[in-house]
């Protein structure tokens, strides 16, 4: 079997960014998203648990930075299905030699690019056009009491957003910034 996908590190561990190798012809393309023969391996003992899509009207968007806590954790692989994004991931974990630092990637329709991000990270976006459309692959299902998150403008953070933040939600707003007590999370 032909490998479809290439996997490259980034300087974060455990934090990839998964290439994967269209199949083009006059009718158009074929890409796969995920195999559990190639891909599957990453997940550990953790199956597919919920697929999500997200659609953002507004360029300039930020949504995030969210992420589930033990014993609900998840490992996701994001992917943008239309438009293009500035697709952060933040390690969040305790004992990480990265411990809040992230990495930023861009993820587009045209690239062929999507982010595995780990248990213990925050995750979000930020849309660098209208309409963009994003694809979610989770290990965990929702669990509300598990939910948290960042604030994706906290200076602490030091994220970069490439556009001028346009919108955001209210819960995406009301995370309070970190302060010394934060110690991290256990994936």
């Amino acid at each position: 079997m032909t490998p479809r996908f290439t996997l490259l590190p980034t300087p974060i561990d455990g934090l990839l960014v998964v290439e994967r190798k269209p199949l083009k012809d006059a009718r158009g393309s074929l890409e796969r998203l995920y195999c559990s023969l190639e891909l599957g391996g990453l997940l550990g003992d953790c199956p597919l648990a919920a697929i999500n899509r997200t659609q953002t009207t507004q360029r300039g968007t930020v949504r995030g930075m969210h992420f589930q806590r033990a014993p609900h954790a998840e490992l996701k692989l994001v992917s943008c299905l239309r438009g293009e994004v500035h697709d952060v991931a933040v390690d969040l974990r305790r004992d990480s030699r990265t411990f809040l630092q992230h990495h930023a990637v861009l993820l587009s329709a045209e690239n062929s690019r999507s982010l595995l991000i780990p248990q213990g990270f925050a995750h979000g976006f930020q849309t660098l056009c209208d309409g963009c459309e994003m694809l979610y692959l989770h290990t965990a299902s929702y669990h509300p009491e598990s939910e948290d998150g960042l604030d994706a403008m906290d200076p602490r953070l030091s994220i970069a957003w490439p556009l001028p933040v346009s919108e955001r939600s209210t819960r995406d707003q009301s995370h309070a910034p970190l302060d010394a007590s934060f110690k991290g999370i256990v994936p």
